[in-house]
């Protein structure tokens, strides 16, 4: 079984499943999937909490994105039904729509706005900064001081264990500011969800005669048994594929409780975000996306801390200048014994469900180039 491998590809997440799934269909390769996990799917892995209802067990994965040729790929594997993403943040004893939009400026206020009237209100209230160096600042700049201490500094404190002042813009410039009424989390065209949850989706494209799975299985312990005719997909963290010889790299890490309840429903959306003094940043209640019948429902409650499982790597300057000297590392080993790294923890970087799936199929197309097989203008073709 370990000597008959074109493609070895550590980690069963979304990139593992993907690259292998082309790999096998497109270039008919021989491939073994391992995972240190008892499951595959990564962080996307959802199955039935005590009273059967589905949950995610990693936390929320919202699938949403603009790429109709990505969802027409995954559409071979599961179909997809709409899903409402809405989030609301309490603060104080009030629910408040999140992102901030017209609805959020009104309520927080107190009085009726358009969007002329809202941007003039943030005109008074925003900070002058024209160069923004952290999220503080980058916070203060778009919304003023009240609605930054209210929405955003203590959740960012809590998520991060630093204060916004200590990390890059972009932490909270990903989080739009809206002047209209649009209550959606995201703004993308297709905000969805795959019938039946994700890990019935990736065990679809695992089912493949010449993909193999080997779980419970960790990369270090036959990353010198295996050799690959072609090459090796590597989905762990980068720091550890070369024994942390430059340090090890920062990562936050999630705390879950799941809490049943024999409910219908027991929040008013998917997500409830809590920029205040409790230890937990989010409640979630999937059932609200996962579009399950169920008399009953499971609440989860994420508590961010330092040590456990890596999910977040640290937005700072000192770790994207250490992730800088892995890359070159992971670069040359590309090069010389066709070890391709791909995917959150392998590129130290923060990836949506859709964002991660495109960075694996751009790496199959270029696995496929180095192995002089042509590129196909549509990369899941």
């Amino acid at each position: 079984m370990l000597d008959d491998v074109d493609l070895l590809v550590c980690g069963a997440g979304p990139v593992g499943c993907v690259v292998a799934e082309r790999a096998a269909s497109v270039l008919g390769w021989k491939v073994l999937v391992i995972d240190r996990r008892p499951h595959i799917a990564g962080n996307c892995h959802d199955s039935p909490a005590t009273n059967g209802v589905l949950v995610h067990n990693y936390g929320p994965h919202y699938f949403r994105t603009d790429d109709e040729n990505l969802l027409r790929y995954l559409s071979r594997f599961a179909e997809f039904a709409p899903a409402k993403y809405e989030v609301r943040s309490l603060v104080g004893d009030q629910l408040y729509p999140f992102p901030i939009n017209l609805g959020t400026l009104e309520q927080f206020f107190g009085r009726k706005l358009d969007a002329d009237s809202a941007e003039q209100l943030l005109a008074e209230r925003r900070v002058p900064i024209a160069d923004p160096t952290n999220s503080e600042e980058y916070v203060l700049s778009r919304v003023g001081r009240e609605l930054y201490e209210a929405f955003y500094l203590h959740y960012t404190r809590k998520q991060w264990g630093v204060h916004p002042r200590d990390l890059d813009p972009q932490v909270c410039g990903r989080v739009p500011v809206r002047l209209n009424r649009d209550g959606r989390y995201v703004g993308h065209k297709f905000q969805v969800m795959p019938a039946g949850g994700f890990t019935k989706l990736f065990a679809r494209m695992l089912k493949h005669p010449k993909i193999r799975t080997l779980l419970n299985c960790d990369f270090s312990e036959v990353r010198h048994l295996i050799h690959p005719r072609r090459a090796t997909v590597y989905c762990g963290p980068v720091d550890a594929y070369f024994d942390n010889r430059l340090g090890k790299l920062p990562y936050r890490s999630l705390k879950f409780e799941f809490v049943p309840h024999a409910v219908a429903w027991r929040q008013p959306c998917v997500q409830i975000n809590y920029p205040n003094d409790f230890t937990y940043t989010r409640s979630v209640e999937i059932k609200h996306v996962t579009g399950q019948c169920h008399a009953e429902t499971v609440v989860s409650y994420e508590t961010p801390c330092a040590e456990g499982e890596p999910f977040y790597p640290v937005p700072q300057r000192a770790s994207a200048e250490l992730y800088a000297r892995y890359r070159a590392l992971a670069e040359a080993e590309t090069a010389s014994n066709r070890v391709y790294f791909c995917g959150r923890l392998a590129q130290y970087r923060y990836f949506n469900t859709d964002e991660v799936i495109q960075e694996a199929l751009a790496c199959f197309q270029t696995i496929r180039r180095s192995a002089g097989a042509p590129a196909s203008l549509s990369p899941a073709a």
